[in-house]
């Protein structure tokens, strides 16, 4: 049973995660690189702020997207909420650390990858995943625009790109990962998620 009011709830979620995520690359991109204190600090806060949003979103996708193919919509939605979740510890890991600094040597304890996430597998490899399938399903049925699925698959092809960057290369300043960041922060998440985000709100096509 399809529930009207949680789907303009996720809708909500949707427009404000991608609020959230440009805000997000503002400060992981532009802010820290002048104040890095303010920047790790905003950051850490709108990734697990993200993060949160984003729950309820995959599970307003998913109870439409059901009606296409259950066993794939459920699968989409695991991933989803893993990598959620993902965002949502590894900003709170990040937050912890920044408000109260180790005091044994900062900046290396700050290169190491977060415990919860390492190098953004949930956050960008199983979120990646779960874009891909949600792309997928969106291409099969009607419940969504089809250009959103298009959308979707430019999204999950840079997020993978993003967690194998950050996984193999490590250098944040390599162009094979401030690019497909930069892309992915600053104009395609934002876009999926408001696109998505308008979709729930608005019911059925």
């Amino acid at each position: 049973m399809q529930s009207k009011s949680f789907e303009k709830f996720a809708g909500v979620c949707g427009i404000l995660a991608g609020i959230v995520g440009f805000l997000y690359s503002v400060a992981f991109i532009v802010i820290q690189r002048r104040a890095p204190n303010l920047g790790g600090l905003l950051a850490a806060l709108f990734l697990a702020l993200a993060g949160l949003l984003t729950t309820a979103v995959v599970i307003g996708v998913y109870n439409r997207l059901r009606e296409t193919d259950a066993a794939f919509a459920l699968w989409a939605l695991v991933l989803g909420l893993a990598g959620a979740l993902g965002s949502l510890m590894h900003g709170g890991y990040d937050l912890g650390n920044a408000i109260n600094v180790p005091e044994s040597i900062p900046a290396n304890l700050a290169n190491l990858p977060s415990q919860v996430d390492p190098r953004g597998l949930l956050t960008f490899g199983a979120a990646g995943l779960a874009v891909f399938v949600v792309a997928w399903l969106i291409g099969k049925g009607d419940q969504f625009p089809k250009g959103l699925g298009y959308l979707g698959y430019l999204l999950s092809i840079l997020l993978v790109v993003i967690y194998l960057g950050r996984l193999i290369v490590l250098n944040a300043a390599s162009p094979l990962i401030v690019i497909p960041a930069v892309l992915t922060g600053f104009l395609i998440n934002p876009a999926w998620n408001i696109w998505l985000g308008l979709s729930l709100w608005r019911g059925h096509n």
